[in-house]
């Protein structure tokens, strides 16, 4: 099976994560374990991957759940072999851009691991009416995560169960009420979320013998499963309470009632259905004869469900209203995404319509005036819809602190760790891809650039060192600056370790700045020794893969002995951009203004050609290779003398180039469009824009155009 190279780009984006996430895990930690059993699925769901991809994937998650249904730290028969998979994944993304066949990643067996209790089914002795007792602010973030995506299986188990009472036999019914108790099951055994974790199990066993045809779910069955959706309900609201007022619920949810009923129900016998004497001085509802639809518990801050100022609770209280006055909802992001292309095709037509007028109406006639005032409202609406799909950064920092924090602490390092502008906002989709590099480049500042104790102390410094990451906007753009006080890029040590590993021609010479690009090279390492935080030479070309993939820049400025800063410039959004229009013969292009540093006429005392034809600008003391597009892509009747022409100097991974075009037309905001599968990952192009007469430009890639 083949798969398109847009499908390609999303496995390797996915085995870039797992490889990220198993990098952080170490045995006796559980740190990775539910990412990359999250991650797994995924690549299991992801529908136009080759089977033999998808069924590994499945292989893997499962050998996962008994580390995640026994709430158990990593062991290293699990590294071993999760580490043995990433090097089977990335082989075969390799075959699979190659056409060759994929071999299937080979099942577990009983005898690959020996883990000491990881029975799949919770031990009988474990206390199962119990209080919450869980330290939240360790993971907020998690719990939170935890509370929106529980809520969301708790309705659709609702719905389901409800299309099973007319159709007990309905497979996919049968397939989604399973996958939402596993889910609830997993993440409540990892945050150690007991009574949870027991309850959804049971449940959990009872649909897995009604979807492998073993028995049938009859009324009892269901109001069974409905009584234990309630019960978990009522245990997630207190997660809520949890969240919202930091304090530990002093009420019990009994379920071992419910537990004894699915087990009784699995096995066909008789079923007693009271709950079981907790002992407990103030036990909670009871989740016998529960409400078949119970009050949600107040969601926490940054859930994004519409939340009333005022609600009943199930103890005939009032609960207190939100701090907020802003409510929100929750909207399913294909629907943004759709509203941001028909946003798109508005601004398009607004462009059409402005041009078309030209021809017809002067600049003082009423046309003009409401085209004016669509333009206006154009702009407008555009700029929300942008707006909607901007999340703030702060939660991707938060998870940077405490990767900062646990590196730190296994290197036995002294790390001051702090971050400024959580609060700046950026795409949904920037967000989710920049994560990646983020987790990279603050391992590398906490373990490269810290010194040790001994390392700071002779050279004069603090004993904490310190590392700060930063976000704010800047222009059209946001900046996010990663700063250590470390010891700084030596690029000496940068050229002779290239020069070793045969990355460059002996002999040539470099700048700093283009010393300091090396690092991300695939393979490139700088430390002597390999450890589990890094050495093996992989991290930093993600980063600067991931970082190209949103058409933006990583730039460094390292002073050696007095630490390293990387800026990494991205764009607003994904979906629009400022560009530079330009001509070449009777072509159109658009240059994203991001790279853009400036543009000129040259001079022919500027132009010089030195050794292999190679064509430069000479240019403030600098010479910058020139690239010209016509003969890039074979544009006839193009301008061939520079000084006839325009000079657009650009600036992609620290190094300089000129592009020669004939003209420039002007700047504007336009709306890229795919090229489709076909067209798609052409060297030199991001994608295309449709313009306001109605053509089309080419949309260039900076990066990709002067090749790697």
């Amino acid at each position: 099976m083949s798969t398109s190279p847009t499908q390609h780009d999303k496995l390797q984006h996915l085995f870039n994560q797992i490889a990220t996430e198993l990098v952080l895990a170490k045995p006796g930690k559980d740190d990775g374990l539910l990412p990359i059993y999250s991650l797994l699925g995924d690549v299991a769901d992801a529908s136009d991957a080759p089977e033999e991809i998808q069924q590994s994937a499945k292989n893997v998650r499962s050998s996962l759940d008994k580390l995640l249904d026994s709430a158990l730290p990593f062991d290293d028969a699990t590294l071993a072999y999760l580490n043995r998979f990433t090097t089977w994944f990335q082989e075969s993304l390799n075959f699979l851009n190659a056409h060759k066949p994929i071999i299937l990643f080979p099942v577990i067996t009983a005898s690959t691991f020996d883990v000491k209790n990881t029975s799949t089914t919770p031990k009988h002795n474990q206390p199962t009416d119990s209080l919450l007792v869980v330290k939240i602010d360790d993971d907020r973030e998690i719990f939170e995560e935890f509370y929106n995506e529980a809520q969301e299986h708790l309705e659709q188990i609702e719905s389901v169960l409800l299309t099973l009472e007319q159709d007990p036999r309905n497979a996919a019914s049968l397939s989604a009420l399973f996958r939402s108790f596993h889910t609830i099951k997993g993440v409540s055994g990892f945050l150690h979320l007991t009574p949870i974790q027991s309850l959804a199990h049971e449940i959990e066993s009872l649909l897995d013998l009604a979807r492998n045809h073993k028995l049938v779910l009859n009324s009892q069955m269901i109001t069974t499963i409905l009584k234990s959706k309630d019960a978990i309900a009522l245990l997630v609201g207190q997660v809520a309470e949890m969240l919202n007022k930091g304090s530990i619920p002093q009420k019990i949810i009994p379920v071992s009632h419910l537990i004894l009923e699915a087990r009784a129900e699995a096995k066909g016998e008789a079923v007693v259905s009271e709950p079981v004497n907790t002992n407990a001085t103030d036990t909670a509802h009871d989740t016998n004869n529960p409400p078949h639809h119970p009050s949600p518990a107040e969601p926490p801050p940054t859930a994004t469900h519409e939340t009333p100022s005022t609600q009943e609770s199930n103890t005939g209280g009032k609960r207190n209203a939100p701090a907020s006055k802003s409510s929100s909802i929750r909207v399913n992001t294909e629907k943004l995404d759709n509203l941001m292309d028909t946003v798109g095709e508005l601004v398009i037509t607004q462009s059409q319509l402005l041009e078309s007028a030209k021809a017809f109406a002067n600049d003082n006639s009423p046309l003009q005036r409401n085209l004016a005032q669509l333009t206006r409202i154009s702009k407008e609406l555009q700029h929300t819809s942008m707006s909607l799909r901007m999340v703030p950064i702060g939660t991707t920092f938060q998870k940077m602190e405490r990767i900062a924090r646990d590196v730190s602490s296994n290197l036995s390092k002294k790390v001051t760790f702090t971050t400024s502008g959580e609060d700046t906002e950026l795409d949904r989709n920037v967000v989710e891809l920049i994560s990646d590099p983020l987790v990279h480049m603050v391992r590398n500042a906490v373990d490269h650039g810290i010194e040790d104790a001994a390392g700071r102390k002779a050279a004069g410094k603090d004993a904490y060192g310190q590392v700060e990451l930063n976000a704010y906007h800047m222009g059209g753009s946001i900046i996010i600056d990663l700063k250590d006080d470390g010891r700084g890029l030596d690029p000496a040590k940068l050229l002779d370790k290239a020069r070793s590993k045969g990355l460059v021609k002996p002999g040539q010479s470099f700048t700093n700045d283009e010393i300091f690009q090396f690092i991300f090279l695939p393979g490139f390492s700088t430390a002597t020794v390999v450890t589990d935080v890094s050495g093996r030479g992989v991290g930093m070309d993600v980063v600067r893969q991931n970082i190209e993939s949103l058409r933006g820049q990583v730039l460094i400025n390292s002073q050696l002995g007095h630490g390293s800063t990387f800026t990494i410039k991205l764009p607003l959004t994904t979906a629009i951009i400022d560009g530079l229009l330009v001509r070449v013969g009777s072509d159109r292009f658009i240059i994203p203004t991001l790279s853009v540093k400036v543009a000129l006429r040259p001079e022919s005392y500027q132009i010089k050609t030195l050794q292999n034809n190679v064509e430069v600008l000479n240019l403030r003391q600098q010479s910058i290779p020139i690239l010209r597009l016509h003969q890039k892509f074979n544009i006839p009747n193009a301008v061939t003398d520079a000084t006839n022409g325009i000079v657009v100097i650009l600036e992609t991974l620290g190094r300089p180039f000129a592009l020669l075009v004939d003209a420039m037309i002007g700047k504007q905001e336009v709306v890229i469009k795919s090229l489709g599968n076909a067209l798609n990952n052409l060297p030199g192009i991001a994608g295309g824009a449709i313009l306001g007469d109605g053509n089309i430009a080419l949309i260039l890639d900076p990066t990709t155009l002067v090749g790697k």
